[in-house]
């Protein structure tokens, strides 16, 4: 547990929120750390993170999850008031939550950055398809009670429902969820941090004297990485030179050693670079390289509610970008004007970005607006003002006035 807001039990923001997350402590993500531990401080509100720390590590660390987060909500409430109960993406912490926040006399928020009920009957699935019965069988019941426990026990118990896109929420208002109960924050950027002009762009020789596509981000096999492989493989013959970088790595061993198969069996080692993993600056300057960026995220239940951050990311850098219709992706592009829009196929895909690289004009025309969109709609600080003005209405007795940034 990280303490943000007081020391000794002296309130230091009009506001407090103990906040339940799945991330290790101190978080890293950009929308845990970013939002609450910068951007809304400055509207006077604090939160007390209580997340996962190092002696949670193993087998039986979500088992005992619960557990710990209660041992983390009673020490939140030790330190001092507390004005509301908010959990993360936590199933069985959020009925924890709901408990502590009905004990203490505050208001419960459930904040839904993934569909982890959906997730686990994906995973259902995948096991199915291997035949294994026993471990599908636990699977099917893990899926089938996260189900119940989110839509009859949490999702109705929260005083609202923080969402990670507008599609998510349709998505929940078509399962009963009362619409105004719920609040949209998609991904972000910060903006200085993707300012282009602060980015050294990358000394690397390999990219050179090619036409430069970039796609940041992880490899995966669910997220279907090989489709990178299928547009550079169509894109090849009329741009002999075009050359993919991948900025990024895979969760595993195994899904690295994956996609260098697919590379090597396509005999694209000469049209693909693998970076693997690395620092985020160094990252962004092999994407500053690039003519073009691409975001490509399957269809589906998981990632249709999604808010992926490379767009915006792009756009951020002033890159022209390609981006498939899932629909966070197509309102960014739709209000942007920064990029264009295809469907996941290779054929489309691949058409779109040669439809870049051949016209100079279209491609700077659309890479200028991206900044200022980003700085207009997709900022932290302009998100921070949005979530705090949220709070500012649903807690407004606490003196928090999101109209006047401290």
């Amino acid at each position: 547990m990280t303490p943000l807001r007081r020391v000794r039990g002296v309130r230091l923001f009009p506001l407090s929120i103990a906040f339940v997350v799945r991330d290790p402590l101190p978080p890293t993500r950009a929308d845990v750390l970013t939002l609450f531990g910068a951007e809304l401080p400055r509207y006077g509100i604090g939160a007390v993170w209580i997340g996962q720390g190092t002696h949670q590590q193993g087998a039986l660390s979500g088992a005992f999850s619960p557990f710990f987060d209660a041992l983390g909500l009673w020490r939140a409430w030790r330190t001092g008031p507390i004005d509301c109960v908010q959990v993360r993406d936590k199933i069985a912490a959020a009925l924890v939550g709901r408990l502590a926040a009905a004990m203490l006399g505050v208001p419960f928020f459930y904040w839904m950055s993934f569909p982890m009920a959906e997730g686990y009957a994906v995973r259902r699935d995948q096991i199915g398809q291997q035949r294994r019965g026993l471990k599908w069988a636990a699977h099917a019941l893990r899926a089938a009670l996260a189900r119940a426990l989110v839509y009859r026990l949490v999702l109705p118990a929260a005083r609202h429902v923080f969402v990670q896109s507008d599609a998510m929420a349709d998505a929940l208002a078509h399962r009963g969820v009362d619409r105004a109960r719920m609040t949209a924050v998609p991904m972000g950027v910060d903006a200085a941090l993707f300012d282009r002009n602060a980015i050294t762009p990358a000394q690397d020789a390999r990219l050179d004297a090619r036409r430069v596509i970039v796609y940041l981000g992880r490899i995966a096999q669910s997220r279907r990485s090989d489709f990178l492989l299928d547009v550079v493989e169509l894109l090849r013959p009329g741009v002999p030179d075009v050359l993919l970088v991948i900025a990024g790595d895979a969760a595993s061993a195994d899904e690295m050693a994956w996609m260098r198969r697919q590379i090597a069996t396509r005999a694209l080692q000469e049209h693909v670079l693998l970076t693997g993993w690395l620092p985020q600056r160094a990252a962004l300057g092999y994407a500053v390289r690039a003519e073009v960026g691409l975001s490509p995220i399957p269809r589906g239940a998981l990632f249709d509610v999604s808010s992926p951050t490379k767009l915006v990311e792009y756009l951020a850098l002033g890159i022209a970008s390609v981006a498939n219709d899932i629909p966070d992706q197509q309102l960014v592009i739709e209000q942007s004007g920064a990029g264009l829009s295809a469907p996941m196929q290779a054929g489309p895909f691949s058409a779109a970005v040669r439809a870049l690289l051949d016209d100079p004009a279209l491609r700077c025309r659309l890479a200028e607006r991206g900044p200022a969109w980003v700085r207009r709609h997709r900022s932290y600080d302009i998100l921070g003002r949005q979530v705090a003005e949220a709070y500012d209405r649903l807690l407004p007795l606490h003196g928090v006035h999101a109209a006047a940034p401290r």
